[in-house]
């Protein structure tokens, strides 16, 4: 069984699943939220962008980040965790723009993207882009590079994701949005510091065995093994590896949802495994992708960056 994207130009978000208008209180449990207990129109009806990431920290100085270039009022020090009551996840928003932790790898991703998704068609949101923003290895790019994702793909480099239900293997397509990868590129250009760049990327079920790794607790291959596939990897256009890339654009494309994903590369996989970059550089490679999401949304909203803004200074 194959399912497919689902863009219908509505700019609605369209929910699957013909068993929630039976039920009298839909509760989002994983984030602390419900339809009876909160009024999720008057909490998010306005928001317009979405972005998530693996790290509550991170999430949480993003918003921050976000509250100053967009010329909110105050400082964003002290944005309340939306998520309080939970600690799975943590959620913040700063004006249209709304900031969410979804842990590590497809199953924690997968969980939160089903109640976000909820809570959108809940808040009767319209027009919303959603943009996973995070880290990554790279494959024969420079760490530090920039990717912009144009298709994820599994580890045999096929753009797909397949999901188990019940006893069934339904295969999922992982299309993303052509147009919002070429405008992130064109928003890129404004960013000269750093290398951006478009490429598949390549989504595993683990960090170590399925990535090809040497240094694990189990490796039952050589490093000559581990560089073939890598190399393999290369040459079907995967630029990059994580572990959320693919749930993701299955889960946001049937649900109408107009979606990329955009990560830094802390290293070349194909000259090592570990990463040993400092701390400093390694804070400053993770907040590019952030950068480049600010200046995307500044641009459809048609901002101007705030003057001497250096949250996220380079220097």
């Amino acid at each position: 069984m194959t399912e497919t994207t689902d863009y219908s130009g509505s700019g609605r978000v369209h929910i699957k699943n013909p068993h929630l208008d039976s039920m009298e209180e839909d509760v989002l449990y994983h984030l602390d939220l419900g339809t009876k207990t909160h009024n999720l129109p008057a909490m998010f009806g306005d928001i317009k962008f979405v972005c998530v990431g693996g790290s509550p920290n991170r999430m949480r100085a993003f918003a921050q980040f976000m509250h100053k270039e967009l010329g909110l009022a105050g400082d964003g020090e002290d944005l309340a965790d939306i998520c309080a009551g939970t600690d799975r996840y943590a959620m913040y928003r700063a004006g249209p723009v709304l900031s969410i932790s979804h842990g590590m790898g497809i199953p924690s991703i997968s969980i939160m993207l089903h109640e976000l998704i909820k809570l959108l068609h809940h808040a009767k949101c319209r027009d919303v882009t959603i943009i996973r923003i995070g880290t990554s290895g790279g494959l024969g790019i420079k760490a530090g590079s920039v990717v912009i994702t144009d298709r994820a793909v599994d580890s045999s480099f096929k753009p797909r994701f397949e999901q188990v239900v019940l006893d069934d293997v339904v295969v999922r397509s992982t299309e993303l949005d052509k147009d919002l990868v070429e405008e992130l590129l064109a928003c890129s250009k404004e960013i000269p510091d750093f290398p951006t760049l478009i490429g598949h990327t390549m989504c595993t079920y683990d960090f170590y065995e399925g990535q090809g790794r040497l240094d694990g607790a189990l490796c039952s291959f050589s490093s000559e093994k581990k560089l073939e596939y890598l190399k393999r990897a290369y040459d079907a256009g995967v630029r990059n590896i994580e572990m959320e890339s693919t749930a993701f654009a299955a889960l946001c494309g049937l649900c109408g949802l107009k979606a990329a994903v955009v990560c830094v590369a802390l290293l070349d996989r194909l000259e090592g495994d570990q990463i040993r970059a400092p701390r400093e550089v390694l804070r400053e490679y993770q907040q590019r992708p952030q950068r480049l999401i600010a200046a995307f949304i500044r641009k459809r909203l048609g901002l101007h960056p705030p003057a001497g803004n250096a949250l996220f200074s380079t220097n």
